[in-house]
């Protein structure tokens, strides 16, 4: 999908993934988390406030709040916390039961049943069922949705083919393996069997929507106005780019566990000016924080930085840039340990491969790329590019407005110099910029820079992205080969074969004769501000997910 300790913590977290096929250490909490562990607040990092309101930087106007159509960060948050997911994530990145009360897998592990619970609702006073999700999933496949993330239920029984139809549609949709056999049993059929598969529920995409709503207001019903959600939190207002409110409902199955009574939302997307908000006292909690003034913010109270399982990268369009050698060359000329200590500023890792670093079965599956150089090798890399018959010169570089990231293009765009390319740095806001890198990608993009967050924890959720058909693929890069192992791989029940054969992809694109359609950068971390009154319990996990029923304001 398009943090509060050091990387020495995420390599002690490394060591809990060996534990669980599809799990992750999570993230550290100094204080615990207030809920479940058997301390008080008091006991915890002070009383509680009397006055449970939140002001955040949400960062961006999110580009949409339909389960269906949203595709980062930012709406995905928001979502999680007015909707209510089948399963959530523990601390460890395990599935528990939420909306989902229990889960049986057949023997073979390709049936999956879900109950759910009996007490779940819409805002309208409607009982959440079955078949909400089952209209909901096959409305998120369907051709006419074009939605980004259908390929998240390509593991479903008769999806991708629902999904890449022309015509019979509706017979095909009666095929995919979604039924409900009555309002509170949802019964999966899977194509193999997907050990992940329990933990992916937990994703945005999976989340159900409330239908004649959606069926009454079409494009429209996610306005504020229209909105019917069933989560912890409704949308109080929306307005566009300018600010997000949420507020408790008091009817929420699990209401009286909610603290929070209220949290605003700001869109600040510049990050100089998101600082001296919170330095105002405007707001309690922000990220995309500047580069340059992260060794400042360092040395304060309020500076939280979280181990993150994400890359940071640029992708190719390789319908432009055609030739391997000038890609490679063109990585190779990246001085990544450089961008790090001295652009980026928040203790990343350089990335010798696109799948991070304390992803389960990293070790096997990890190409250390010979492309991928923690400091730049101008050498080899304007020997490669002697060797490119026609190499294109002009390049254009295509970036979101979000802080730090023309500073890093500003580095990157020097050492391509050093190579002979021109490059001209183009930045759009978040929507307009997802909109232009497609998939297609506009024909006038040569490079862009993006990063992905894991929505679950395997790496077939970084592989599979730069498949043919993958709504997520804005490089062009199309490759037989690697499609059918992403497919061999996800029919691969046993961890071990899995991982062997995701380093095959991983080679494919960044191994010896890798085709580079994208060339990681670093591995993220977080970086936040936030106040000493919600630093116990506002905590990001290794996915950058926040839970707002968890979050407690305590006294000054």
């Amino acid at each position: 999908m398009r943090i509060k300790t050091l990387w020495l913590l995420l390599a002690m977290l490394v060591a809990s993934l060996a534990l669980v096929a599809a799990g992750c250490g999570g993230d550290d909490d100094d204080g615990g988390d207030a809920a479940g562990t058997g301390a008080t607040q008091e006991e915890e990092g002070g009383a509680e406030a009397a006055e449970q309101v939140i002001t955040v930087n949400w960062g961006t106007e999110p580009p949409s709040l339909d389960p269906g159509l949203a595709s980062d960060t930012t709406s995905s948050n928001i979502l999680q916390n007015i909707m209510d997911p089948l399963v959530k994530l523990d601390d460890d990145l395990n599935p528990v039961a939420n909306l989902a009360e229990s889960w049986e897998v057949s023997e073979d592990g390709k049936t999956v049943t879900l109950t759910l619970r009996e007490d779940g609702q819409w805002t309208n006073g409607d009982p959440v069922t079955a078949e909400d999700y089952e209209w909901s999933w096959k409305r998120t496949i369907s051709p006419e949705l074009a939605a980004d993330y259908a390929y998240q239920f390509y593991g479903i029984e008769g999806a991708q083919e629902y999904n890449g139809c022309e015509s019979n549609c509706a017979a095909m949709a009666d095929k995919v393996g979604v039924n409900a056999v009555d309002d509170r049993t949802l019964e999966i059929t899977l194509t193999t069997p997907q050990p992940w598969f329990i933990q992916q529920l937990a994703h945005h995409s999976f989340l159900a929507v409330h239908r004649p709503t959606v069926e009454q207001f079409k494009d429209k019903w996610t306005e504020a106005a229209n909105i019917v959600t069933n989560g912890p939190f409704q949308l109080e207002s929306w307005q566009h780019n300018s600010r997000i409110d949420l507020v408790k409902w008091d009817e929420w199955r699990d209401a009286d566990s909610v603290k929070l009574t209220r949290v605003n939302g700001r869109m600040i997307t510049d990050g100089t000016t998101a600082v001296q908000a919170f330095e105002a006292g405007e707001i309690d909690v922000t990220g995309g924080l500047p580069t340059e003034e992260i060794p400042r913010l360092k040395e304060t109270e309020d500076y939280q930085q979280y181990p993150g399982l994400g890359t940071y990268y640029y992708g190719f369009n390789v319908d432009n840039i055609t030739d391997v050698n000038q890609r490679r060359a063109m990585s190779l000329a990246i001085d990544r340990q450089s961008i790090i200590d001295n652009v980026a500023q928040a203790d990343q890792l350089p990335a010798t491969g696109f799948t991070p670093k304390g992803m389960p079965g990293f070790e096997e599956l990890t190409p250390d790329s010979p492309w991928l150089p923690e400091t730049a090798d101008l050498e080899q890399a304007k020997t490669l590019m002697d060797q490119v018959q026609n190499p294109k010169k002009d390049i254009t570089l295509l970036l979101n407005d979000s802080p730090g990231h023309r500073e890093i293009a500003v580095a990157i765009q020097d050492a391509w110099k050093e190579l002979g390319l021109s490059v001209t740095i183009k930045q759009q806001e978040w929507a307009q910029f997802l909109e232009f890198i497609g998939p297609p990608p506009d024909k006038s993009i040569d490079v862009f820079r993006l990063g992905w967050i894991g929505d679950y924890v395997d790496a077939m959720n970084f592989l599979e992205l730069w498949t043919s058909d993958s709504g997520n693929n804005s490089t062009n890069f199309k490759n037989e080969e690697y499609d059918g192992l992403v497919e061999e791989a996800r029919a691969t029940e046993d961890n071990a074969d899995r991982y062997a054969i995701y380093g095959q992809l991983e080679d494919i694109l960044h191994g010896e004769d890798g085709q580079m359609p994208v060339m990681p950068i670093y591995w993220y971390t977080y970086v936040h501000l936030e106040r000493p009154t919600v630093q116990d319990t506002y905590n990001l996990n290794l996915l950058d997910q926040i839970d707002l029923t968890k979050v407690v304001v305590t006294e000054e």
